[in-house]
């Protein structure tokens, strides 16, 4: 027997009353739901590593405050590929994206959790 999530219908609610058919809105959300999951990759990927975001950022030359930027789920914008990349490289890890036709009907909130346009693997 599959179990409903205790919070799935506040998420709908939510979704449904503040985003709802909203492009700019859904577009927001969707950015902010990939920079979200980036932030938790990251951060799993290093703690998978054992490394501190000191440690992580020795081995690519930079700061800690640059790691810790890009662990942060609500850390939107100045997101560099380049960094990225060398963080992955770094954790010996790739990357992988998908892209996929965009539709203009609002999507269900469980397909937004289906999100993430990337996966990152450890190599």
């Amino acid at each position: 027997m599959t179990r409903k999530a205790k919070n799935s219908d506040a998420l709908q609610y939510i979704h449904e009353r503040y985003i709802g058919d909203d492009a700019e809105r859904r577009e927001k959300f969707d950015e902010a739901l990939f920079f979200a999951v980036l932030a938790q990759q990251i951060y799993a990927l290093r703690n998978a590593a054992g490394l501190t975001q000191k440690q992580l950022a020795d081995k690519i030359d930079t700061t800690p405050s640059v790691i810790s930027r890009l662990e942060d789920a609500d850390y939107v914008g100045g997101h560099s590929l380049k960094t990225v990349l060398r963080i992955l490289d770094a954790l010996d890890c790739d990357l992988g994206l998908v892209a996929k036709p965009r539709t203009t009907k609002a999507r269900p909130l469980a397909r937004a959790f289906d999100f993430p346009k990337l996966a990152l693997a450890r190599g």
